[in-house]
């Protein structure tokens, strides 16, 4: 390998690992005979599946000694001569480090202000949205053409799914706060029934029993493979509606206590639905927010009749 050696870091979540895409893409693109590699939860290993502009993907499990003691053996076993952490928490700057590359990039305010002490190279963002800031951070560690890619993997078939049209969605979120009421599923699904002859899926790694729709259980491989073969999605700020944007699918975004604004949907087909009154609190309780709440189900079909009609 004649080019330089680049350790990425963004160890998780599902949307988190999406965001951080076209930086990655951005680096690889711009810097000659470039070698990348990934380091990332191992539950989050297939978005990176045939991913183009890396080179080699390190899984982590933090479960485990073992797990540890592997990612351990695999950092120490290249000479980096940068790495960059999109992530900006304590964890994923000592992950950077351990590797011992001639540089480490980060922000200068990282979610865990610790974890800029790791840093030898400080940036402040100018962009407000995540993958804008991940771009500028990509920017300062030498990606001088920017490429806004999502290279999504294929996955595969996971559980049973409509034969016919369907649109597709995932009621849980990585806390109460930004869920949808899921008693509004049952109308919104009636609707998508009876006026656009079309059932309503509701995915998740349990099945999710709600009148008018229909479950749909799978792992990861499963969502992905399910989103590609949906006509619509119907989503909430987390990681499968992230999928649905990346992969350009119309549909509804339904948004609360978090600002659209930093981590939206990315120029995607999908329609922001966001009540007037929502405060961002980014508060993690267990109950839907009452901005959520305020979104009824007759808005969303609405606002989803309209998204699909515009791609006809």
């Amino acid at each position: 390998m004649s080019g330089p050696r680049i350790l990425v870091v963004r160890l998780g979540a599902m949307g988190d690992v999406l965001h951080t895409l076209p930086a990655v893409a951005s680096l690889k693109n711009s810097i000659p005979d470039s070698h990348i590699t990934w380091v990332i939860e191992s539950k989050w290993t297939p978005l990176l599946e045939g991913n183009p502009f890396i080179e080699r993907v390190i899984g982590l499990d933090r479960r485990t000694l073992a797990g540890l003691a592997t990612a351990w053996r695999e950092l120490r076993e290249t000479h980096f001569d940068f790495a960059v952490d999109f992530q900006g928490l304590t964890k994923s700057a000592v992950v950077a480090t351990i590797a011992w590359p001639e540089r480490v990039y980060g922000f200068r305010d990282p979610r865990e202000s610790v974890a800029s002490l790791f840093y030898s190279t400080k940036i402040l963002p100018r962009s407000v949205h995540i993958v804008d800031r991940n771009l500028d951070l990509s920017a300062a560690a030498g990606a001088s053409s920017l490429l806004h890619a999502f290279p999504i993997p294929s996955g595969r078939p996971e559980g049973k799914l409509p034969t016919g049209d369907f649109v597709l969605a995932s009621p849980l979120a990585g806390w109460g706060a930004k869920q949808w009421p899921l008693e509004y599923y049952s109308e919104l699904g009636l609707r998508i029934q009876r006026e656009m002859g079309m059932t309503l899926v509701l995915n998740g790694p349990q099945a999710i029993h709600v009148e008018h729709t229909v479950p749909h259980v799978s792992g990861l491989p499963g969502l992905i493979d399910a989103t590609r073969r949906a006509s619509a999605v119907i989503g909430l700020d987390s990681g499968p509606l992230h999928l649905a944007a990346a992969l350009g699918k119309p549909g509804v975004a339904i948004y609360g206590p978090t600002d659209p604004a930093i981590n939206g949907p990315y120029q995607s087909n999908l329609k922001l639905l966001r009540s007037d009154g929502a405060a961002t609190t980014y508060r993690r309780t267990s109950e839907p927010d009452s901005s959520m709440r305020a979104i009824k189900p007759e808005m969303v079909f609405e606002a989803l009749a309209l998204s699909v009609a515009t791609l006809i």
